[in-house]
């Protein structure tokens, strides 16, 4: 690890507060940014429903461009915002054109819709259009040479005229847009902080009238703009930005983490700067931890520095001889200083790891305070088995040995196998199935699961408690593609995208999505279904105001078998599922069971009936 502590020319710009007012905060952002926050630990702040029904879906795609039965393109995340609209990025035309629409997110209507004059920056496969909101409601999204549009009235209904700002000055943009439009564009998705502050990276030539080339820049709440080029930012140079690499934020919102690479290898680095000025803090070279070479950085995929509650900084990198491990790549752990803080994860390509709280996964007993989950492909066609898993890891347990390359990665506490078996590797691999085709899957800790989509169309909840799949439904047939997030909604409705389709996964409508205060409804707990049963069984509930919410089952004795959820849940309709195992992990015996639901010092109770 080094560490490069230097001067840095900043070119600061400050938009006069006339041109540009940061509003005033209101209710908070469910999901804000890609994996959700500025940390991205796609963590969800609330339950989500079941995997009933798809309820609603749009195009995120207008024109898709297959290469044969493969979709080749990284979807932007959509955000949710205070009132549950949905906010999703839309490609437009065959190459390029994005736009943002605005979705009720109870029904699917479109409130509105803003077409962008952004422009891709050279690409293999098709970059993201990831916007982001704030806290305080404010969406920024990225615009034509390096400028973001800005709306603070994202639940409004009707035309929206979105303000222009420029991390360089608006008025030069205004001077000369075509010479900017031409040589910088944003390359990553936008990060906002706690204090609604916007950080990105961009590319660009230094054919512009200002002589700006690649860097990082960040634009405040009450418009300001700042920018550090890539090569003073990590004291390397000919260095550029990694595409799709959103910003991470430390917890305390003091640093924030970006990665740039050579521009003529991959040879990556992690950065850490000041979050208020961009000077370097530190500086990591990032290293393949089996050959000692660097790691590789690939623009194709959409990797994000992920913080944990710690300070700790886990990245995903490709290896380096290529191959070397399986097209697996490696999943890097840092401290927040950058220094190397234990061995790697077996897989890192292409994803950002999720933060799973070790309470969350009742049969863990080791030390750690939180766990990880990511993909774990392993890949037939470069070396793998097939057999595509995804895994919850332990970055500070005692490693154990990779099988493939026989190097010390972190702990498995569990993994799961797909279900659906690949055809085109039977032959060879009688146990292959379809890959796992996410690169951020959403933590749900008060139904202990995970919602992850596969590359066989289906979208699955994975019980961290059974380490089953408890629920699943078909979105389509089955499509390669490149890996897409999965999030939950202000409602409990989960989205995945897949085939270039946004799905709303949940419970029907029932007019009350998201109600308020004054909402008319009462305390209610319906019936176990079904009942009996010999595996998972649902239950839904309602709730008449946010507050603590507490669902244990117990048998005749009184005795607590396990515990649903135990959280803060919002208003409104809502679920869990058991899957007939306790706490530890065994299977419930046959016989009479009773579901306890506590909310506001109220407390209902239904029977349900388990056979074999």
């Amino acid at each position: 690890m080094a560490t490069h502590r230097h001067l840095l020319i900043l070119a600061l710009v400050l938009v006069p507060f006339a041109a540009f007012q940061a509003p005033a905060a209101h209710a908070a952002t469910t999901w804000g940014d890609y994996a959700r926050n500025p940390q991205h630990t796609a963590i969800s702040t609330v339950a989500s429903q079941s995997l009933a029904q798809i309820v609603w879906q749009t195009p995120v795609d207008l024109d898709p461009q297959y290469v044969g039965d493969d979709l080749l393109i990284h979807y932007g995340s959509p955000l949710v915002g205070p009132s549950n609209t949905i906010l999703v990025p839309v490609k437009v035309g065959a190459a390029d054109t994005f736009r943002i629409e605005a979705h009720n997110g109870g029904t699917g209507a479109l409130l509105w819709q803003f077409t962008s004059d952004y422009t891709l920056p050279a690409h293999d496969w098709t970059p993201s259009y990831g916007p982001t909101l704030t806290p305080q409601g404010t969406l920024y999204m990225a615009g034509a040479g390096g400028t973001v549009f800005v709306t603070s009235q994202v639940d409004q209904t009707g035309p929206h005229t979105p303000a222009r700002l420029a991390f360089y000055g608006l008025s030069n943009w205004n001077a000369s847009p075509v010479n900017y439009n031409s040589d910088i564009q944003i390359c990553t998705p936008l990060t906002s902080d706690a204090a609604g502050n916007v950080y990105f990276m961009f590319r660009a030539g230094g054919a512009n009238p200002l002589g700006i080339t690649g860097g990082i820049a960040r634009i405040g709440a009450d418009g300001s703009g700042a920018w550090v080029t890539s090569d003073a930012a990590s004291g390397n140079t000919s260095t550029t930005p990694l595409m799709n690499c959103a910003p991470a934020l430390s917890n305390d919102g003091s640093t924030v983490y970006v990665v740039v690479r050579q521009t003529s290898t991959s040879k990556g680095y992690l950065v850490a700067l000041s979050s208020t000025t961009l000077a370097t803090q530190h500086v990591v070279t990032l290293i393949d931890p089996k050959s000692g070479l660097a790691a590789s950085c690939n623009n194709d995929g959409t990797a994000s520095p992920m913080v944990a509650p710690d300070g700790h900084v886990y990245f995903g990198v490709l290896e380096n001889p290529f191959g070397d491990n399986a097209d697996r790549g490696w999943l890097l752990h840092f401290d927040a200083s950058l220094s190397p803080a234990g061995v790697p994860g077996e897989f890192g390509w292409d994803d950002t790891p999720s933060l799973v709280p070790a309470s969350a996964v009742p049969g863990y007993h080791g030390s750690s305070s939180y766990l990880l989950m990511t993909k774990y492909n392993f890949y037939a066609d470069t070396g793998g088995d097939g057999v595509n898993r995804i895994a919850v890891l332990d970055p500070f347990a005692t490693p154990q040995m990779d099988n493939y390359t026989s190097a010390a990665v972190m702990q498995e506490v569990l993994t799961i196998a797909g279900v659906t078996p690949d055809s085109e590797f039977l032959g060879s691999f009688p146990n292959a199935v379809r890959e796992w085709c996410i690169n951020s899957a959403v933590v749900d800790t008060f139904t202990r699961s995970v919602l992850a989509g596969s590359e066989d169309g289906r979208l699955y909840r994975w019980d961290l408690t059974s380490n089953t799949f408890t629920e699943s439904i078909t979105l389509t047939q089955g499509i390669g593609e490149a890996y897409t997030p999965t999030l939950i909604a202000q409602d409990g409705r989960v989205y995945a995208i897949n085939d270039a389709t946004l799905f709303a996964v949940g419970l029907p409508f029932t007019g009350v999505s998201a109600p308020g205060p004054s909402a008319a409804i009462e305390f209610a707990f319906a019936p176990a279904q079904p009942n009996p049963a010999s595996g998972s069984s649902r239950f839904r509930f309602t709730l008449p105001a946010a507050g603590r919410v507490q669902l244990d089952v117990f048998d005749p004795g009184g005795r607590r078998i396990a515990t649903l959820l135990d959280g803060e849940l919002p208003a409104g309709e809502r679920h869990a599922t058991w899957g007939g195992r306790d706490d530890q992990g065994r299977p419930a015996a046959a016989g009479l069971y009773f579901a306890r639901l506590t909310w506001g010092g109220r407390t209902l109770t239904r029977r349900l009936v388990r056979v074999p």
